[in-house]
């Protein structure tokens, strides 16, 4: 835990806190009374979100063991900008959801780079071993 230092620890925790305050305000009303009993594409992101948001709160609580979290927060933010965003700003313009939604994920795209510990995500998921594809204790040895 030293290797991280108390500001960015609070930087974490403020990029879990302000995503699952926003998908509070945003998305959970949706969810807890649905405008309708369909079953389509926006309940299933409705219900993507609302875990995300209810991950993000256990990032207060354990902000490292949750960066997984927002490492999958920013790489769907960055793949729906270069990929959608910007194509359709090319090609017909932005209409007005495409216009919201890409303020709302270009935020992402700034912030949560700042609050990531980069040299930590490196170290501990890029250059450390993994963990093995079996087992090769004997079962019930911890």
């Amino acid at each position: 835990m030293s290797e991280v230092t108390t500001l960015r620890l609070s930087l974490l925790r403020a990029m879990y806190l302000f995503i699952a305050a926003g998908l509070a305000l945003t998305v959970w009303p949706a969810i807890i009374a649905p405008p309708n009993t369909v079953a389509n594409v926006n309940t299933v992101v409705r219900s993507l979100l609302g875990a995300l948001a209810l991950l993000c709160l256990l990032g207060l609580r354990h902000p490292l063991r949750m960066l997984p979290v927002l490492l999958f927060e920013f790489l769907w933010k960055v793949i729906w900008v270069v990929a959608f965003a910007l194509r359709m700003w090319l090609h017909q313009g932005l209409d007005d959801y495409a216009t919201e939604t890409l303020f709302a994920c270009l935020l992402g795209v700034v912030l949560v780079p700042i609050a990531v510990p980069w040299g930590y995500v490196f170290r501990r998921y890029v250059t450390a071993r993994g963990e093995p594809w079996r087992r090769t204790d004997p079962p019930g040895a911890a």
